[in-house]
């Protein structure tokens, strides 16, 4: 079973920008589609971005155009670029596997310990 661990969160000013790792250890990384996943104080987790094993991606409207996600085989490491930053965008964000069901994709546990981002002046 893969382990992810996030890193690269912290505070930036908006229009900031960040770039988020997702490290990840066991299973088989390369053949599986990962995501990008938030928790907004008081929301519910949300997904924002996926990439395929072939290296599709898919984002959440609220960030496509700013976001992007990638990922690195060989060093079994996913990212994800943030740029023009916003206040709602604050929140613990997350990687996960993602699997496609029911004409979805769904991300799949288990989940790391995340990293905040906090965007504000």
């Amino acid at each position: 079973q893969v382990q992810l661990v996030e890193s690269g969160g912290g505070l930036v000013p908006p229009g900031g920008s960040l770039r988020l790792s997702c490290a990840a250890s066991g299973g088989i990384f390369s053949a599986s589609a990962m995501s990008w996943n938030r928790q907004a104080p008081g929301n519910e987790r949300e997904m924002i971005a996926v990439i395929t094993a072939s290296g599709i991606t898919t984002y959440a409207d609220s960030v496509k155009g700013r976001f992007t996600i990638s990922r690195d085989n060989a060093k079994r490491t996913m990212y994800l670029q943030m740029n023009s930053l916003k206040p709602e965008d604050t929140a613990v964000y997350y990687c996960s596997v993602a699997e496609y069901l029911g004409g979805k994709f769904r991300a799949q546990g288990p989940w790391g310990q995340g990293t905040s981002v906090t965007v504000s002046s």
